[in-house]
């Protein structure tokens, strides 16, 4: 429904001054949106150029050439593996890497929510409702001490260790359990990296089961600036939503 000055959606109430400034409050917030867009693309570029500049490699000869002469960011592709193993006695098997979680099943409480009708008047009452959870108490885990990466060896502490995957759960009582997840030992994947100083850079990514080529094309991923005007688009919608809501007597 609309009459000369304003539109009426039931007991929503939008002038046509409140819609011209609506304009103008989207077109400020679209030219914000595109300066930080700008700085988004900005920074996705140096981090490509980055990656693009990047010596690719996957003979040992090259890679351990690359090391010595400080070549500097490199994608390098090859097998991870365990130099030495770790475990737990009560799982067995040999690992990359180890982690033992323990969790208690506790007893919890909360307060629901119920409403009746009497007479026509609706009345809300809480009761306390009991129920049980298994809940995180701590963790702990065991790594190797090296891992060999295209045939080099290198202390674990150089490269990341791929995900760990779910071992098994040991109930030590009815209340408590240990649940333990673990790093195989021979992985194949590309790390991205410097190669300085006769080795590579501490925490080097690696990207399991990808290629050189696939690694690239998944950090150059323009994911991060669709997500940006995604989030952008919903933000200038809540804002306009919450301007016409408002009581805005000043435009009369």
């Amino acid at each position: 429904m609309k009459n000369r000055n304003r539109f009426i959606f039931g007991d929503f109430e939008i002038t046509k001054r409140e819609i011209l400034a609506s304009v103008s409050i989207i077109a400020v917030l679209l030219l914000i949106g595109f300066i930080i867009f700008g700085k988004i693309s900005d920074h996705l570029m140096d981090k490509n150029e980055k990656y693009n500049k990047a010596v690719k490699i996957e003979e040992q000869e090259l890679f351990e050439y690359g090391m010595r002469t400080d070549i500097g960011n490199a994608f390098v592709y090859g097998d991870l593996e365990a130099v030495d193993t770790v475990t737990y006695p009560e799982i067995g098997g040999k690992y990359m890497y180890v982690r033992k979680v323990e969790e208690h099943y506790t007893r919890h409480t909360r307060q629901v929510a119920h409403t009746t009708t009497v007479n026509g008047h609706s009345h809300t009452y809480y009761t306390t409702e009991v129920y049980w959870s298994w809940d995180y108490v701590g963790s702990e885990d065991k790594a190797c001490e090296e891992v060999s990466f295209l045939k080099h060896i290198f202390s674990s502490k150089k490269i990341q260790f791929p995900d760990d995957d779910y071992i098994d759960t040991l109930k030590e009582s009815s209340h408590v359990r240990f649940k333990y997840y673990g790093v195989g030992l021979k992985y194949t994947g590309t790390i991205f990296t410097e190669l300085k100083n006769k080795t590579i850079k501490n925490n080097s990514p690696f990207y399991e089961n990808m290629t050189i080529d696939k690694t690239v094309e998944h950090l150059e991923s323009d994911f991060a600036l669709w997500l940006f005007w995604i989030f952008w688009i919903i933000l200038i919608g809540a804002c306009v939503y919450g301007f016409y809501y408002l009581d805005n007597e000043w435009l009369e």
